[in-house]
């Protein structure tokens, strides 16, 4: 089974690779509501085989496949027109724990990945775990 097939089956076949995962962030992110997507543009995407050992220090985790994604920047309502020469803000995926979460769980891989994708944008926008359901309901 290719790796689309797996994941739209839901079954195990060839592991997807970087790109299919980002495949299915991307067409998570333009299901979004537009008061949402509007404020994404400027977000750099990235897929990522693990977190790197830096990383995982910074957030106390000791293994990669602990961390399936990750926001680097800071919340849309913590920004200010003022500040200058920032990094843009970015979006890593860790496709490798995403695999292994996929395999455990038996989640349907667009499902789980869409589930991560949306955590990391709530971040972005400051939301609250509760909020960041909400959104992941409305992006069907």
């Amino acid at each position: 089974m290719s790796g689309q097939a797996a994941i739209q089956s839901g079954g195990y076949g060839e592991a997807p690779d970087a790109d299919a995962i980002e495949a299915i962030a991307r067409a998570t992110i333009a299901r979004l509501p537009a008061q949402f997507a509007v404020h994404l543009g400027d977000i750099v995407f990235a897929v990522e085989e693990f977190a790197d050992d830096e990383t995982l220090a910074a957030l106390g985790l000791d293994h990669p496949l602990d961390l399936s994604g990750l926001y680097h920047g800071r919340p849309l309502g913590e920004k200010s027109s003022m500040e200058s020469g920032a990094m843009p803000d970015r979006i890593v995926l860790y496709r490798r724990a995403i695999l292994e979460e996929w395999v455990e769980t038996g989640v349907r891989l667009d499902d789980l990945v869409a589930h991560v994708t949306i955590h990391e944008i709530g971040h972005h926008f400051g939301l609250s775990d509760d909020d960041m359901h909400a959104l992941e309901d409305s992006a069907p």
